[in-house]
């Protein structure tokens, strides 16, 4: 089931998605004793995570049942500025009581290829017992941001990853100056389309553009754009949108 949540202004919408953020956990903690997230970069999601470093919101969840993934991170330290762990760490999750070993970041500092196996390695350890298992929902929330150009995660438009089956996690490049060529791990589309909820926060008028493509059943005879891909299996997904994002 796909829901829009229309917002007048990012104040509003980071409200609307701190609340979420807590139904989800508290659910998913209700049903079976812990809450999976994966995490998103970029600006839109920083003042939803400083909602809930702050009261009432803080306080309103037993972090000690929460553990913390990512859907994406760039090739770099965590203390680089750059870093989607750095900003969720500094703003969220330094000012909440979550347990050291509940936090999974991806090894940005890592070779990418091995940070990749590594992760999927963790995920695979912490969602499963062994080797054998089936797609299931595993993440409980997955926050996605929405790229100018379509892209979610670091999945964009023609990247080859996008066609991946079976693996959970890639390394992939990104020509993005400067510096011309970025490395990026990332969730493969089956790990987002396999969680229970998915959730995009979108907010600026320089996102109607490509928002307007993404609803559209056809992109111009172009090839798909990555966010229209993600379609949960058997999840919901929820746009939570600026109205400024909506208007041409």
């Amino acid at each position: 089931m796909t829901i829009v949540r229309l917002h007048p202004n990012p104040s509003l919408l980071a409200v609307s998605a701190a609340g979420h953020f807590l139904e989800q956990a508290k659910a998913a903690i209700q049903t079976k004793g812990r809450f999976n997230v994966a995490l998103s970069g970029g600006s839109t999601p920083r003042a939803t995570y400083e909602l809930l470093a702050s009261q009432p919101y803080a306080t309103s969840l037993d972090w000690g049942k929460v553990h913390v993934f990512w859907g994406d991170e760039r090739c770099v330290p965590p203390d680089h500025p750059d870093s989607n762990y750095r900003m969720a760490w500094e703003i969220l999750l330094n000012r909440v009581p979550i347990p050291p070993e509940n936090i999974h970041r991806m090894q940005g500092e890592a070779e990418p290829e091995l940070a990749a196996k590594e992760y999927e390695q963790l995920m695979r350890n912490h969602f499963t017992q062994g080797d054998d298992y089936q797609y299931v929902k595993f993440f409980d929330l997955i926050l996605l941001g929405l790229g100018e150009d379509g892209h979610i995660a670091s999945l964009f438009p023609g990247s080859p990853a996008l066609g991946e089956k079976e693996r959970w996690v890639m390394a992939v490049e990104h020509n993005q100056p400067p510096p011309p060529l970025v490395n990026r791990l990332t969730l493969t589309l089956p790990m987002l389309n396999a969680a229970t909820q998915v959730t995009f926060l979108v907010a600026g008028a320089g996102k109607a553009h490509i928002l307007k493509q993404v609803w559209s059943s056809t992109v111009d005879g172009q090839p798909v754009l990555p966010a229209q891909l993600v379609q949960p299996a058997s999840g919901n997904l929820l746009w939570l949108v600026e109205e400024a994002a909506i208007r041409a």
